[in-house]
């Protein structure tokens, strides 16, 4: 089996473990609000990256010298995922997924700000493509614009803010070091939002399983991501990852009897298009280098 074909299995993992979190999410929330519903993940995920790093003696790749950069981080991942967790549950999942693929036009957009990144003539083109795609998944005028759809277009800005100091912190921290402080901060977070109140929801018998799969779902989504990329180029990966788009929109119309909207899958293409041009142009640019 080739390095390809193993990338490309190991994205399918991915588009499920994505798609059991959707479903995951919006089934315990009747019992757990979004802050509940991060703080488990977060200590679910927290136990099993610690038994993992104990079991390897891999705690010296947990430094502090970048706990500044871990902090921010996570305070865009956590806002982007209560938003996302928000979206999933009060709008048709695969309107809630398209507009989450907007995260690396976002990056695009926001690089030379934040990264001081040069935002060139097809760059500039490949996030106006996709923010037209944005316009026909929303239809502004043709649809009510409601709470949903503001958060879901919402959670893609601090998805790709994520993105960026995830790229800061990988050239010099481990995949083991990130994912310690995901699951530990998101923990504090999590603690400190669903506990300001002085109540904090308990899962239920029947949400309990939920909250597993949620907790598991989001550590074996980023990890078969990240072990796709490490076999396979981008420009495969990220196709396979839009996989995700018709995946969610057959689970959600199985068990919701969420009809398939034709202009969600539209806006998708362009969405898909301007990120897919973008890995090209950015591939080939690297190999000329």
């Amino acid at each position: 089996m080739t390095d390809t074909l193993r990338g490309a299995l190991w994205m399918l993992g991915t588009i499920f473990s994505f798609s059991v979190m959707a479903v995951a999410g919006r089934e315990a929330s009747d019992v757990l609000d979004t802050f509940e519903l991060m703080l488990y993940r977060s200590i679910v995920g927290l136990v099993i990256v610690a038994g993992v790093i104990t079991a390897t003696r891999r705690w010296h790749e947990v430094p502090t010298r970048h706990f500044s950069t871990h902090l921010l981080r996570n305070l865009a991942h956590f806002t982007g995922q209560n938003l996302w967790f928000y979206a999933v549950t009060v709008v048709p999942l695969a309107q809630v997924f398209a507009l989450e693929f907007t995260s690396p036009l976002w990056v695009i957009v926001l690089s030379p700000l934040l990264l001081g990144e040069r935002l060139t003539a097809t760059r500039a083109i490949c996030a106006l493509v996709g923010f037209i795609g944005i316009l026909i998944v929303a239809r502004p005028g043709a649809t009510p614009i409601n709470a949903g759809l503001v958060t879901a277009a919402s959670c893609a800005i601090f998805f790709a803010l994520t993105i960026m100091l995830t790229k800061r912190l990988t050239r010099a921290d481990s995949i083991a070091c990130i994912l310690f402080y995901l699951t530990a901060l998101q923990l504090v977070m999590g603690l400190v939002a669903s506990g300001y109140d002085g109540d904090i929801a308990l899962p239920d018998m029947r949400t309990l399983p939920f909250v597993i799969a949620i907790g598991l779902g989001g550590l074996l989504a980023h990890f078969c991501y990240t072990k796709a990329l490490s076999l396979a180029p981008a420009t495969l990966v990220s196709p396979i990852d839009f996989g995700r788009l018709p995946a969610i929109a057959l689970a959600a119309w199985v068990l919701y009897g969420e009809a398939v909207d034709i202009w969600v899958f539209i806006g998708a293409a362009l969405i898909f298009g301007g990120n897919y041009l973008n890995i090209m142009t950015e591939t080939r640019r690297a190999a000329r280098a």
